[in-house]
């Protein structure tokens, strides 16, 4: 159950956690889902991964480069787009006024803000 509910929570913030990732660089699909995972989020398997980097592609907000490797199978870099830069800081935003008013109204005797 608790499982559950986190993924329904993540899902509202996956984009922007994404994007998020990719501000200090370019990354692909398994490094940026091994951060996520570091930051406490849990594992986020490819299938709901991989979903999200090619909407935000499509979306303008990242730009893909397909790179072979050496050793193993090619990759697809992902960069952040000045669109997407742009919509993460709003978006970002907005985020975060939701997460503070959610946290008002579960804090004891919370209220709106």
């Amino acid at each position: 159950m608790a499982a559950d509910r986190r993924s329904n929570w993540l899902k509202g913030v996956l984009d922007l956690l994404v994007l998020s990732r990719l501000t200090d660089g370019e990354s692909y699909g398994y490094e940026i889902g091994r951060a996520l995972a570091e930051a406490g989020l849990g594992e986020i398997k490819g299938g709901t991964l991989y979903p999200v980097l090619n909407r935000l592609e499509e979306a303008g907000l990242v730009e893909a480069e397909f790179r072979a490797a050496e050793r193993g199978p090619g990759r697809r870099y992902y960069r952040l787009t000045a669109s997407g830069r742009a919509h993460l800081t709003t978006q970002s935003g907005a985020w975060l006024d939701f997460h503070h008013a959610v946290r008002s109204m579960l804090s004891p005797g919370g209220t709106t803000p």
